[in-house]
């Protein structure tokens, strides 16, 4: 008997002194929590209904601290897992029947299969036995299916609250970036096409769903909407400054037709973000991305940026203007308009000739329309033998006529050069640049026509050549 209970103290005598050793640690891990003032870990207070409303979950968000929002963010961190973990077991119940529904579908067939000619009673009862399987299996398959598109819709509520702490918690200083990158791993419809039933639940549910396609809907429309307006008010904004530019003294056409096209530029760009942004498209990377390829961008297409400066310093300058006749960069034409980069200059026979601006402001520029009056410069040749002041004479009494020269300044006809075979007399009166070639043209009609009514000749370029003989003196 004393034996015995030897025996049985020595088996409960390890596992109670382990009983009371743990005790005594919890005890004094109590004790010393208590004593040190340990304070319990904190939970968050706005997941106790998931279902707040947006307004007043940003109510209850505001006079939180950073710390408070913290916890806050990570209660509703919880929640999406939480609700993820259920649409994952749905899913994964939904593969299990479904391959259950084959396995049975695959036994009825072998069972039908087996029997020959009249079925036993024993085989119809397994084929029935299988069908109700199967059935039940099928109705499963649809009860989870259904629960699906409801587990969906309440995530995306999830993370449409968690969205709101986040932008909270940013306001306040905190860093959201680990927490913004969980909810984009776990956004978004996982679509199994291999199960038509689920398939078409899901994708059903997300089209008519407030969160899903409602919601996309209305972001395209609010999208294409901007756009629109942006359109019509960039035209409609560039009309006025058009017209405000041209009504300031001095303004050139150039100018004014550049500051229309750049405003309604920019207003497009402005639309063009703001509709991104109606998209639920973050701006924020791509303007960084744009500012920090900037400085890249910059060296690489310094030819480029070169025109720019040129561009805009031929606007502020004005050397030229729409419609004036210029020779610069090698070319010749009339000026059709002026880009950031580039001149558009048409030739006198109407070729369209595209200059860099670099090329047009680094050279020399000559205007022939920019004054209002222009002298017309013209050579007549005579004879050595014609008389000198009649010829003279004859060109001023032409010029003097003329209904498009000018009376001031006076016109000059002088002997501006005695040839080897003839004499040369310039002639040159003024008249408006608008009238130069019409005057050009009708006076050495005119001169021609008086000339040989006069016998004044006009010589060809002469040669005399002397032949001697072998031995003959000059």
């Amino acid at each position: 008997m004393h034996r015995s209970r030897n025996i049985i103290w020595k088996n409960i005598e390890y596992p109670l002194t382990l009983i009371v050793f743990s005790a005594a640690v919890l005890f004094a891990a109590k004790a010393h929590c208590q004593d040190s003032g340990a304070q319990p870990v904190p939970s968050p207070v706005t997941t106790a209904n998931v279902e707040v409303p947006i307004e007043d979950l940003e109510l209850l968000l505001r006079p939180l601290t950073k710390e408070e929002l913290v916890v806050e963010a990570n209660g509703w961190q919880n929640c999406l897992k939480q609700k993820v973990q259920d649409i994952a077991k749905i899913r994964i119940r939904l593969k299990s029947d479904k391959r259950l529904a084959e396995e049975k579908a695959k036994t009825a067939a072998e069972a039908a299969r087996s029997t020959q000619g009249e079925p036993s009673a024993a085989s119809s009862q397994a084929l029935q036995a299988a069908d109700q399987a199967a059935s039940a299996v099928r109705q499963t398959q649809q009860s989870l299916a259904d629960q699906l598109p409801e587990l969906i819709e309440e995530k995306a509520q999830i993370v449409k609250r968690m969205e709101a702490v986040l932008s909270a918690l940013e306001l306040k200083g905190g860093d959201v970036t680990a927490y913004r990158q969980y909810v984009s791993a776990l956004t978004g419809i996982a679509l199994d096409a291999s199960d038509a039933g689920s398939f078409y639940a899901v994708a059903k549910a997300w089209v008519f769903s407030e969160e899903g396609g409602q919601r996309w809907l209305w972001n395209i429309a609010k999208f294409l909407l901007i756009l629109v307006l942006f359109y019509f008010g960039a035209s409609l904004v560039a009309g006025l400054v058009t017209r405000g530019a041209s009504r300031v003294r001095g303004t050139s056409k150039l100018l004014v037709d550049f500051l229309g096209k750049f405003v309604r530029q920019v207003v497009m760009i402005i639309g063009l973000v703001i509709a991104l942004a109606a998209l639920e498209v973050n701006i924020t990377p791509l303007l960084a991305a744009m500012g920090a390829a900037g400085f890249v961008i910059g060296f690489a297409l310094q030819g480029t940026l070169s025109n720019f400066a040129s561009g805009l310093l031929i606007l502020a300058y004005r050397p030229f203007d729409v419609g004036d006749s210029i020779d610069a960069a090698g070319v010749s034409g009339s000026v059709d308009s002026v880009s950031l980069f580039s001149t558009l200059i048409r030739s006198f026979d109407n070729k369209l000739m595209i200059v860099p601006n670099n090329d047009i402001w680094g050279g020399t520029i000559t205007n022939s329309t920019a004054s209002e009056t222009r002298r017309v410069d013209m050579v007549f040749r005579i004879s050595h033998d014609d008389d000198i002041a009649a010829a003279k004479a004859t060109l001023r009494s032409l010029v003097s006529k003329h209904h498009l020269v000018l009376k001031e300044p006076l016109p000059v006809v002088q002997v501006s050069e005695l040839g080897e075979s003839s004499i040369n007399l310039i002639c040159r009166p003024w008249t408006k640049t608008s009238d130069y070639w019409t005057l050009y043209w009708d006076l050495n009609e005119a001169v021609k026509a008086e000339f040989d009514r006069q016998n004044i000749s006009i010589p060809y370029p002469q040669t005399e050549v002397h032949i001697r003989r072998e031995g003959e003196r000059p």
